[in-house]
């Protein structure tokens, strides 16, 4: 008798390779970015795509609050075209993330998605702050 974990066949091993190296290459996850930012190596500008409201309410601290709405040419007009954006929102309930990485992929901008939002932040035990210095 099979599980539902087994119900189906598990993909061949290079596959898998293949599969999970490249989602590599689309996400990050909270710890990378934290240790990025706490170890002076943020190589990457960090864009909360959330409205203004939850951005205000609790951030993580060094990014830029662009909703995934107003991500365009003329907001982005004072990054090089090579800048790497990492962009975050709510959680894993909130697809704002992919709004916005699909934006910038349309403009041709490198960007990878922070997998657990603010969410993931929190329960990984890092702070927020709550000042509006990063609104854009």
């Amino acid at each position: 008798m099979s599980s539902v974990v087994s119900r189906i066949a598990v993909a061949p091993s290079q596959e898998a390779l293949a599969h999970f190296e490249a989602l590599q290459r689309f996400e990050t996850d909270c710890w990378d970015v934290h240790h990025a930012i706490t170890n002076n190596r943020k190589d990457f500008v960090l864009l909360d795509v959330r409205g203004k409201d939850a951005f205000e309410r609790g951030h993580i601290e060094g990014a830029i609050n662009l909703m995934h709405t107003r991500i365009n040419e003329q907001s982005l007009a004072d990054y090089p075209s090579d800048t790497l954006f990492v962009v975050y929102c709510a959680g894993p309930h909130c697809n704002a993330t992919e709004k916005a990485a699909i934006r910038l992929a349309k403009l041709a901008r490198p960007v990878k998605k922070m997998i657990g939002g603010v969410t993931g932040w929190i329960d990984e035990g890092f702070s927020l702050v709550e000042d509006t210095s990063d609104a854009v």
